[in-house]
C-alpha cells in the first residue's frame, strides 16, 4: 500500500460520484474529463504502458485513449476494468463532445440538469464552452439550477431515517432541512496527504464541540471518510462534498450561516478564502438566523494572503524590525542566480505557494541551482520561486499562538526542534518546553510572534517558526496566521485545548473569557517524532530535508528529556539497542561534531564501527574504532555487517556527491530493510544518545496523564 488517504463521494448515479470522488482529491482536477491532460500528448506505447500498470493517473491515462479512439475492448483488454465501467466512462465522453459544440447561453435547464446529474462541475463547464466558472454559476442560478440535498438513509428505508448526513443531488427534493438557528460552518481538510493531515480534522472536531458547548448549531463539510469530522454524530449536520468554490458557495447559498471557519482545515480551506470572501463582498447573503450577514469567521482572508505573499510579509517584517534570512523572489533563471550570488550559497529554494515544503530543495551550487529550476518547478512571474541564505546549524523553533480581536496574544507552547533548520517541521522531532535556547532568544521570539499576530489582525491560531544561530541570532522563516499541525501536539502537552479555545475566540470571546491569558509552561518534557513511510517505497532514500516526508506522528512524556524521547522512539516503532556495534559515517562537514557522540557510545559500552574517513579522525582523537569497507571498496563491507546482523545502531551523515547517492544510499536502504535504526542528523544522534543512557539507567515506566497535570 502506497496511499496516504482518501476521499468519498456520494451522487445518485456512478457518474455523478465518480466526478465529485475526482475533484475531492485536490489533484487538480475538477472532475473526469472537459480538460488537458498530459496524457493527450503522450506517444502510444507510453500511453498503453499507463494503461496496463496501474498507477495513480490511470483514470487519466483512459481518458486521453478514449478522447484518441481507442475502442471499449481494446480497453478492457490492456486495464482489466469492467466494460460496465468503461462504457459509463465512454459516456462522459460524449457529453464533453456534445459541450464542445454547444455554447453556454444554448445550454437550457434540461441540459443543465442532465450535465450536473452525471457530475460535471462548473469548471468543467467553463472549460467546455470556453467562458469562467462564474459565468456558467450566474447562467445556471439564472435557469433554477440548484443541488438539492439527500439524507444518507442508515435504516435502509425500513423507517424514517434523521441521520443529519448529507449529499448533493440534481434531484426535485431538498431533505437538507435548514433552519433559522445561530450556526458555522466549518470546513474540513479534505483527503489526507503528505502535509496535511489528521492534525486539521482534530481542530474541526474541537471546533464543532466548543461551539455547541456555546450554544451553536454546527455544520460540517468535508469529505475525507476516514476522520472524525465526518463522523455523522460529531457536528449537527454534515455535508459530505468535495471542499471547492463551487460546492461551498452550495452549501453557503442554503444555510446561511453566521459565521464560517476556514483556518481550522489547513491549505484546503484557505485556499477557497480570497474567492469566497469576494462572493460574501458581492452578493452580501444574509444569515439564516436573522443577525446580520454571512462572515468568515477568524483571521481575514487579507491578512492570510499578506503572510503568503511574499513580497507584502517582507514590508510587514520590515516595519516591525523582524530579522529574516537573506534572500529575494525570483521570477526567472537569472534573478534566481543574482538573489544566490548576493546572499552565497548555500541557499532553501522553494515555490512560493507550498504544501508540506513540496518541491523544496537546499541547493549548495549554481549548477544545482539551475537543475532545480529546470525540472523541480516552472519559473514565470506569476509562480515565483523564494531564494533565501540556507543558515547552516541553525536550530529550529515553531510556535504556537492565540489571539483575540481585542489584540491580547497568548503562546501557547514553544517547540524546540530536535534536527536542526532545514528539516521540515513535519519531518523534525521536537520537543516542549525548549532544553537549549536561551533567554534572550526566547524573550525576542515571544516579542516578534506577539508583534506579528497584532499587525496581521490575527482571530485565532498562528503558527511562526524560527531559527536560531550559533552566535544567538534569531530570524523568522515564516507565519501562518491558521491552526497549524503542530496544535494538538502542543494541546496535549500543556493541557489547554487551543482549537477549542480559538474557535470561541472566532466566536467573539476574548482570552480572558475563557480563562487562557498566559504562556503555560509545563514541568514535564513532551516529545513528537514523525513516522516515515520510507519501507513502502522502494529505492526512496531515508535523508531528511525541507520537503515533508512524514504521514504521521507520535509523542513521548516524561519527566526528563531522555525518557520522553525514548518512549516516543518506541512509539514510533524504533528498537533502540542497550548494546553492541554502532556503524558511524560522516561527510566532512560533521566529522568534527561526531566526537561527543562516538565518545558517548564508547561510554556506555558499544564498539564503534566506521569507514576509512571517519574512523581516522576518531582515532586521531583517541576513540578506539574498528574499520570497515564502503560498499565500492569490496567486501566484507558494511552491508554485509548489516546483513549479519552484526550492526545495531547507523548514524550516517550525507555528503550529497556522486558516491553518497549510490553508496549511502544503499546502506539506508538496507538499514531500513533489516529494521537496523538509522539515524542521519547529528542532533538527532545526540538526542538518541541521550535516550540510550536513559533507557539503562531505568526502565519505562507508565505515568498517568493526570499526574503531568495536576489531576
Amino acid at each position: 500500500m502506497k496511499s496516504v488517504g482518501e476521499a468519498m463521494a456520494m451522487g445518485r448515479t456512478f457518474q455523478e460520484s465518480f466526478q465529485k470522488a475526482v475533484r475531492s482529491l485536490e489533484t487538480g482536477h475538477y472532475g473526469w474529463g472537459c480538460e488537458k491532460v498530459k496524457e493527450l500528448d503522450w506517444d502510444l506505447e507510453k500511453l498503453k504502458y499507463s494503461l496496463r500498470v496501474p498507477n495513480p493517473d490511470r483514470m487519466y491515462a483512459v481518458y486521453a485513449a478514449l478522447k484518441r479512439g481507442m475502442n471499449q475492448d481494446e480497453l478492457h483488454e490492456l486495464t482489466f476494468i469492467d466494460p460496465w465501467f468503461l462504457a459509463q466512462l465512454g459516456e462522459l465522453l460524449k457529453v464533453e463532445e456534445f459541450l464542445g459544440m454547444t455554447s453556454l447561453t444554448e445550454l437550457t435547464k434540461e441540459d443543465l440538469f442532465e450535465l450536473k446529474r452525471r457530475g460535471f462541475s462548473d469548471r468543467q463547464l467553463a472549460y467546455a464552452t470556453g467562458t469562467s466558472d462564474k459565468e456558467v454559476r450566474a447562467h445556471r442560478i439564472a435557469l433554477g439550477v440548484i443541488p438539492a440535498y439527500k439524507r444518507v438513509d442508515t435504516c435502509a428505508a425500513e423507517f424514517e431515517a434523521n441521520t443529519p448526513y448529507l449529499y448533493s443531488s440534481y434531484d426535485d427534493e431538498c431533505e437538507a432541512s435548514p433552519n433559522s438557528k445561530k450556526k458555522v460552518l466549518i470546513l474540513g481538510g479534505g483527503p489526507n496527504r503528505i502535509g496535511q493531515g489528521i492534525e486539521f480534522d482534530y481542530c474541526c472536531c474541537h471546533a464543532c464541540f466548543a461551539l455547541q458547548d456555546a450554544g451553536y448549531e454546527t455544520i460540517m463539510m468535508n469529505s475525507n471518510p476516514e476522520t472524525v469530522s465526518t463522523d455523522y454524530d460529531t457536528s449537527d449536520r454534515l455535508y459530505f462534498e468535495p471542499l471547492t468554490v463551487e460546492d461551498v458557495l452550495n452549501v453557503i447559498d442554503l444555510e446561511r450561516p453566521d459565521g464560517i471557519i476556514m483556518q481550522f482545515g489547513g491549505q484546503t480551506p484557505l485556499k477557497l478564502a480570497v474567492p469566497i470572501q469576494s462572493y460574501l463582498d458581492e452578493f452580501k447573503p444574509e444569515a439564516a438566523s436573522g443577525e446580520g450577514l454571512v462572515k468568515i469567521w477568524g483571521t481575514s482572508p487579507d491578512s492570510i494572503d499578506a503572510a503568503e505573499d511574499r513580497k507584502r510579509f517582507n514590508t510587514i517584517l520590515d516595519e516591525l524590525g523582524i530579522k529574516q534570512p537573506p534572500g529575494g523572489i525570483a521570477r526567472s533563471e537569472e534573478d534566481a542566480l543574482e538573489i544566490a550570488a548576493r546572499v552565497g550559497f548555500p541557499v532553501v529554494v522553494r515555490p512560493s505557494y507550498v504544501l508540506g515544503g513540496r518541491a523544496m530543495e537546499i541547493v549548495y551550487s549554481a549548477d544545482k541551482l539551475k537543475a532545480y529550476l529546470a525540472t523541480a518547478v516552472e519559473v514565470d512571474p506569476e509562480r515565483p520561486v523564494l531564494v533565501d541564505r540556507y543558515l547552516t546549524d541553525a536550530s529550529e523553533i515553531d510556535v504556537d499562538s492565540l489571539a483575540d480581536a481585542a489584540g491580547n496574544v497568548v503562546v501557547g507552547g514553544i517547540m524546540e526542534h530536535i534536527e536542526q533548520a532545514g528539516v521540515h517541521s513535519g519531518d523534525s522531532a521536537c520537543t516542549i518546553p525548549t532544553l537549549t535556547v536561551s533567554a534572550r532568544s526566547l524573550s525576542v521570539i515571544r516579542k516578534w510572534t506577539t508583534d506579528l499576530a497584532r499587525k496581521l489582525k490575527v482571530l485565532g491560531l498562528m503558527n511562526c517558526q524560527y531559527a536560531i544561530t550559533g552566535s544567538d541570532d534569531v530570524y523568522i522563516l515564516e507565519a501562518n496566521p491558521r491552526a497549524s499541525r503542530t496544535v494538538p501536539f502542543v494541546s496535549k502537552a500543556i493541557g489547554r485545548p487551543l482549537a477549542k479555545y480559538a474557535a470561541l475566540v472566532m466566536s467573539g470571546l476574548s482570552v480572558h473569557d475563557i480563562g487562557f491569558t498566559e504562556e503555560i509552561i509545563p514541568n514535564h518534557v513532551s516529545v513528537k517524532e514523525a513516522v516515515l513511510p520510507f519501507d513502502k517505497f522502494q529505492g526512496c532514500d531515508v535523508l531528511l530535508g525541507p520537503e515533508m516526508r512524514s504521514t504521521g506522528e507520535v509523542m513521548g512524556i516524561d519527566y526528563g528529556f531522555d525518557m520522553a524521547f525514548a518512549k516516543a522512539q518506541i512509539a514510533a516503532n524504533q528498537k533502540l539497542p542497550l548494546s553492541g556495534t554502532v556503524f558511524v559515517s560522516m561527510n566532512d562537514l560533521t566529522k568534527p561534531k561526531v566526537l561527543p557522540i562516538a565518545k558517548g557510545f564508547s561510554s556506555l559500552g558499544f564498539s564503534i564501527l566506521a569507514t576509512e574517513g571517519t574512523a581516522a579522525f576518531l582515532e586521531s582523537q583517541g576513540i578506539s574504532v574498528e574499520r570497515v569497507l564502503k560498499l565500492h571498496e569490496g567486501r566484507p563491507h558494511a552491508g554485509d555487517m548489516l546483513a549479519n546482523g552484526q550492526i545495531q545502531l547507523v548514524v550516517i551523515t550525507s555528503s550529497g556527491d556522486a558516491l553518497d547517492q549510490i553508496d549511502g544510499r544503499q546502506i539506508r536502504r538496507m538499514a531500513l530493510a533489516y529494521k537496523v535504526p538509522i539515524i542521519t542528523t547529528i542532533a538527532g544522534a545526540l538526542a538518541t544518545l541521550e535516550a540510550i543512557k536513559g533507557l539503562k539507567r531505568s526502565p519505562v515506566s507508565m505515568i498517568a496523564l493526570q499526574e503531568f497535570f495536576g489531576g
